[in-house]
């Protein structure tokens, strides 16, 4: 729908244009409409009043409800036998009767109209789930997330419990315990002894701690301690088990590991012993594929950068002594300067975002 002044300014150029020499069809077609539509302007002082059409008088056509046939869907839907029930559902169950007074459609507009369309059941109605909060690091230290999982005892029904933070930039394990019992106490201990071999309390900006929604994270000892080191909190959505995904996938490849013991741990020292040699090969050893193939603490370090453009050059190297076997360009061995938890679908991390306002290779 065309406005008048837009309208107006359209057959000013239009007739400036086909006074000057061009073709009338040709004018109107460059200015998206045809010459039929101009005429009509003309004619029916389309250039004057404007599009009739928001205006328009319309008749009630003829094979709307009448007045007495609304009031009958009111009082069959206000039925107690159909007083919880959805038109989807109060249709089928009169045609099954034999009787059929209107669509779905039809019931649920006279119910709207009458306010009556809220939900009919006494389950709660369906709400809307908030889409999980975006976080995007750049640097180490800016994200990190925490959980902790169930070690298997060689009792059965005993477990260890690890906790664990992870740096979601640099994927490096930035601190562990294991302990013989699941308690507050010991997720603060671990914030606090993570956080001073961090070296949090002399960064201006501290970073965001991601969990999940059990109570051992959001106990108020683990609050006030996150308080005092000035560290953000950040939960997951209630009953979604996605939104720490950097953390469920670390604990996936831990209990892979061949070192593993398939028949749980002996005691706790034996799960301590582990865990700490877990944690050195995937620090130090194992080659991440989310951040190039370099070892976490490369890149907590920095040095990834020159490893990655060492493989790029290695590569040019080899295209160039035997370009035969290249069929395209070599393999992508940029850096991954941007990594988001839980971004949005099709997420774009903002120029704002991001240092120098440049947009740059993201990792979710």
């Amino acid at each position: 729908m065309i406005g008048l002044e837009d309208r107006r300014n359209m057959a000013q150029h239009i007739e400036q244009a086909h006074h000057e020499g061009a073709r009338l069809a040709a004018a109107c077609e460059f200015a998206g409409i045809s010459v039929r539509t101009l005429q009509r302007w003309k004619a029916q002082d389309g250039l004057q009043t404007g599009d009739g059409r928001p205006t328009a008088l319309r008749g009630t056509p003829g094979h709307a409800l009448t007045p007495e046939e609304r009031q009958r869907l009111l009082e069959v839907a206000n039925e107690p036998r159909f007083a919880d029930m959805p038109p989807a559902r109060i249709v089928p169950a009169l045609a099954d009767e034999g009787v059929y007074l209107a669509s779905e459609s039809s019931f649920s507009r006279v119910l709207r109209e009458a306010g009556q369309n809220r939900h009919r059941s006494r389950a709660k109605a369906p709400r809307k789930v908030r889409p999980p909060t975006t976080h995007v690091a750049t640097a180490p230290a800016q994200l990190w997330c925490w959980d902790l999982t169930y070690l298997p005892a060689q009792v059965l029904g005993r477990w260890f419990y690890l906790y664990l933070i992870l740096d979601v930039f640099s994927r490096k394990i930035v601190g562990f315990e294991v302990h013989a019992t699941d308690h507050a106490d010991h997720a603060a201990h671990l914030v606090k002894r993570t956080a001073l071999a961090e070296g949090i309390h002399a960064m201006a900006a501290k970073p965001v701690l991601h969990g999940d929604n059990g109570s051992t994270f959001k106990a108020t000892t683990v609050l006030a301690m996150l308080h005092w080191l000035g560290i953000d909190p950040s939960y997951s959505r209630p009953r979604v088990s996605n939104d720490n995904p950097y953390v469920e996938s670390l604990f996936r490849t831990a209990k892979y590991r061949p070192e593993f013991p398939a028949g749980g741990f002996v005691d706790l020292d034996h799960a301590r012993g582990w865990a700490a040699e877990f944690v050195r090969w995937y620090n130090h050893a194992h080659r991440h594929s989310g951040i190039g193939y370099v070892t976490p603490a490369q890149r907590h370090a920095g040095t990834d950068r020159h490893i990655l453009q060492a493989r790029h050059e290695l590569y040019l190297r080899a295209r160039q002594s035997n370009p035969g076997r290249w069929s395209g360009e070599t393999r992508n061995w940029r850096r991954i300067d941007v990594v988001a938890l839980n971004p949005e679908r099709e997420a774009t991390v903002c120029a704002g975002e991001l240092p120098g306002g440049n947009k740059e290779r993201l990792a979710a």
